[in-house]
């Protein structure tokens, strides 16, 4: 029985990389951007709610602006990938990575004053990573947050217990794997934020020029 080559976009090494850069781009925005997180949108919609209830619009608006992001982020990587999915030139998910790289690069120039412009930028691309790499070795995961991963995770590892099938094994660490990584580049992101301030975002379209890279080699 033959088995079917793993696209890079699926790899797990490809997902690592987008795993480590998503939570540099949580801990960065946190620590950096008056503490909205740029991936956890279920935080945002929590201190959003809070702030409004409490009357403290404009704090409300810090955290609901980055939410309207997120969602416009995945609408518009929906229309690339349907305008762009069949094209022979260039991938579309490149062009999203593309996409992505100028708009973090641009965010690491952007004053303090401009927080709030760089939390709407930075939850933007995040939005357009998570909606366009979906899959790592055919598994639905997300490289932007944790809470799908641990469940499907654990939702594996129960199965594997029950089953004994080393194929539930195998799926649980791919899961936990990522929520790993996801952890270090958080850590690492909020090490290196205390020391470069904005420009700490940097390390992110690094990393996604070398995911492209490894796109371009496929």
């Amino acid at each position: 029985m033959s088995i079917a080559k793993t696209q890079t976009s699926e790899s797990f090494r490809l997902s690592a990389l987008l795993s480590f850069s998503g939570g540099l781009q949580d801990a960065y925005t946190y620590n950096v951007r008056d503490g909205v997180f740029a991936n956890a949108q279920t935080g945002n919609v929590v201190l959003m709610s809070q702030n409004f209830m409490q009357g403290e619009w404009h704090k409300g608006l810090r955290y609901m602006l980055p939410l309207i992001s997120f969602a416009a982020g995945i609408f518009l990587a929906e229309r690339i990938e349907s305008r762009f999915k069949t094209g022979s030139k260039i991938h579309w998910r490149q062009i999203i990575l593309f996409i992505e790289i100028v708009m973090l690069l641009a965010v690491g120039f952007m004053p303090s004053g401009l927080s709030m412009l760089a939390n709407i930028m930075v939850s933007f691309s995040c939005a357009m990573q998570v909606q366009t790499f979906r899959k790592v070795h055919g598994y639905g995961y997300a490289s932007t947050m944790c809470i799908g991963n641990l469940r499907s995770g654990t939702e594996s590892l129960s199965q594997y217990f029950r089953t004994k099938e080393k194929g539930s094994l195998y799926k649980a660490f791919h899961f936990f794997g990522i929520i790993f990584i996801f952890a270090i580049g958080a850590g690492i992101g909020g090490i290196l934020s205390s020391r470069f301030g904005t420009g700490t975002i940097w390390i992110s379209p690094a990393i996604l020029l070398v995911v492209a890279l490894m796109m371009v080699r496929e």
